[in-house]
C-alpha cells in the first residue's frame, strides 16, 4: 500500500479508508460514546467500510459478551484485547471469504472512563485496532493507553475521535514505519490534549518492531514523561505496576552497571525496607534513566539505549526511561500513582547536584519549591559514598559541602533522618568508576570483567555491547 506523505485531517483520513473497498471491519466503543465510528460514518461511502458499530455500556450486556472481567475492572487492556479478538472472530465467522476476495479485516475498540463530574479524575483508557494487510495474513494489533489532560468531558470525547481515526489510518497506511505511525497519532491533536503512555506493536507486520523503541520514541517525543519495560521487554502501564505501591529508584547511566550500582540499590533497598516497614512484595524496584542521559553524546544512539537496558533486564530488573532531568520531577511523578513509601538511593555527586541552586531556575518557587516535591510523603534519600580518586577521601553525608546557604536546611533534612547514609557497603567497589570500565571495554584493557555483576561481561561479550566487538575485530 503506497504512502501518503500529506498530513490529513481525522475526517480526510476516514474518506481515504472508507474509499479503499479492501478495508472492512467493526466499532465497539465504550465510556465515551461512538466518537471514532462518527468520523466514518460523517465522511460518507461508509457503507463498505463498517460492518457494525456498538457501544455495550450496560456492564451485564458488555459481561454477556466479552465475559465478565477481575475485580470489575472495565477500564483494562485485558479488556480491550477480548473486545478486539471476539469482534473480529464475528467478521470472520459471519462474512464469507469466497465472497469477500481481497477484503482485510479488523476490529478497532475502546474502552475509556472521560473526567467525572467533580473534576478529581482526568479520565484515561485503552484503544487499539486488529487488523490484516492482506487477506491470507494473520493479524496485527496495536494497542495504546492514553490519559486525558482537557478539563471537559465533551473535548475528551472529541479528542479520541480523532484519535481513533490517527490509529486506524496509520495501521493500514504507515504499518511499514512505526516510528511515523506513533507520530501520526498526533496529528491535529497535541500533548496538551492526550498522553500516551504505553505502546505494543503486535503481529507478522511487527515481527522485527522492538516494543521498547516504540516505547523510547513516546518519551522522545514528548508525548509521555515516563515509559516502563519488565526484564522480559515487554511495555507495562505506570498506572499498573506503581499503583498505591512502595516505591524504590536507582538513577544512573549504566553504561554498564557495574557492581557500584548494585551495591548501591541492594544495601539501599535493605535499609529502606527496614526504615518503613514494608517488603519486596509490595514494593516496586525501578532503575531509572533519563533521556538527557541518554543524549549525552548527541542524539540518542538506540543501540546504546538497548545495551544498556539488555543488560539491566538480564539482571532482572525493570526499568523506567523519564523525562526527568530533575530528581524532584522523579519523586512528583511516583507521587501521583502512590501515597506509599518512597525511597531513592543515589551517590554523593547527585545529592550535591540537588542541593545546586542553579538547577531550578526553571522553578518560579526556586529550589525550596523543588524541596517540597522532592521529600515529599516521607521520601528518604538513601546516599551511597564516594571515594575521591585523587586524595583517597571518603565522602558522605557527614562530611559533604553544600552552598553556606543551604546548609540549614540541609541539616534539617538530616536530622530528620530523610538523608540517610548507606553504611553496609563494600569498600573495594568504591574505586570502580563507569567511565573507567566503559573506557577499559573500548580498549579491550584487561580486569573490567571483575568490576561488573556476574554474567554481565559474558553478554557485553557475546552481543558485541558498549563497542566491545568493533574494537576486538580491529584486533
Amino acid at each position: 500500500m503506497s504512502v501518503i506523505h500529506q498530513k490529513l485531517t481525522p475526517k480526510q483520513k476516514a474518506l481515504a479508508i472508507n474509499l479503499d473497498s479492501s478495508i472492512y471491519g467493526t466499532f465497539a466503543e465504550i465510556g465515551a460514546g461512538q466518537e471514532t465510528v462518527r468520523y466514518f460514518f460523517r465522511a460518507g461511502a461508509a457503507s463498505q467500510t463498517i460492518a457494525k458499530a456498538m457501544s455495550a455500556y450496560d456492564k451485564d450486556f458488555s459481561d454477556a459478551i466479552y465475559g465478565k472481567e477481575t475485580k470489575n475492572r472495565y477500564v483494562t487492556q485485558n479488556r480491550l484485547r477480548k473486545m478486539l479478538r471476539y469482534e473480529v472472530g464475528l467478521v470472520e465467522e459471519r462474512i464469507s471469504r469466497d465472497n469477500n476476495p481481497g477484503k482485510k479485516f479488523f476490529s478497532y475498540a475502546n474502552t475509556v472512563t472521560t473526567i467525572n463530574f467533580d473534576k478529581t479524575m482526568k479520565g484515561h483508557g485503552w484503544v487499539g485496532i486488529r487488523y490484516q494487510l492482506s487477506e491470507n495474513e494473520d493479524y496485527n494489533e496495536i494497542v495504546i493507553h492514553v490519559k486525558f489532560n482537557d478539563n471537559d468531558a465533551t473535548l475528551q470525547q472529541e479528542t479520541l475521535g480523532a484519535l481513533g481515526v490517527n490509529l486506524i489510518y496509520g495501521a493500514f497506511y504507515y504499518a511499514d514505519n512505526p516510528r511515523r505511525l506513533i507520530d501520526s497519532l498526533y496529528d491535529e491533536l497535541s500533548t496538551d490534549r492526550v498522553e500516551i503512555d504505553m505502546i505494543d506493536f503486535s503481529g507478522p507486520c511487527f515481527e522485527y518492531v522492538d516494543n521498547r523503541l516504540m516505547s523510547l520514541q513516546l518519551v522522545k517525543k514528548g508525548m509521555t514523561d515516563a515509559v516502563i519495560f519488565n526484564s522480559e521487554g515487554n511495555n507495562m502501564l505506570p498506572a499498573d505496576i506503581l499503583y498505591k505501591k512502595n516505591i524504590f529508584a536507582v538513577r544512573g547511566s549504566f553504561r554498564p552497571v557495574t557492581k557500584v550500582n548494585i551495591d548501591m540499590f541492594v544495601n539501599g533497598l535493605d535499609m529502606f525496607l527496614k526504615d518503613v516497614g514494608c517488603t519486596n512484595e509490595d514494593t516496586q524496584v525501578l532503575f531509572e534513566i533519563t533521556i538527557a542521559n541518554l543524549r549525552a553524546d548527541g542524539d540518542i544512539d538506540e543501540r546504546d539505549f538497548l545495551d544498556r537496558v539488555d543488560v539491566l533486564a538480564k539482571l532482572g530488573y525493570t526499568i523506567m526511561i523519564s523525562n526527568f532531568s530533575e530528581y524532584y520531577r522523579m519523586v512528583d511523578y511516583f507521587s501521583a500513582y502512590t501515597n506509599q513509601n518512597i525511597g531513592v538511593a543515589m551517590g554523593v555527586n547527585n545529592l550535591l547536584d540537588v542541593f545546586d541552586e542553579e538547577y531550578y531556575k526553571n522553578l518560579s518557587g526556586g529550589i525550596l519549591e523543588a524541596f517540597g516535591k522532592f521529600f515529599k510523603k516521607d521520601m528518604r534519600v538513601y546516599l551511597y559514598p564516594y571515594k575521591d580518586a585523587t586524595t583517597g577521601d571518603l565522602l558522605t553525608s557527614e562530611n559533604l559541602k553544600v552552598q553556606s546557604n543551604l546548609k540549614e536546611l540541609y541539616k534539617y533534612f538530616k536530622l530528620n533522618k530523610r538523608i540517610v547514609d548507606i553504611k553496609d557497603y563494600n569498600p573495594q567497589f568504591l574505586e570502580i568508576y563507569s567511565r573507567d570500565v566503559l573506557k577499559k571495554i573500548n580498549c579491550h584493557e584487561c580486569g573490567w570483567e571483575e568490576q561488573l555483576p556476574k554474567g554481565v561481561a559474558e553478554i557485553i561479550k557475546d552481543r558485541g555491547m558498549f563497542g566491545y566487538k568493533e574494537v576486538s575485530l580491529i584486533d
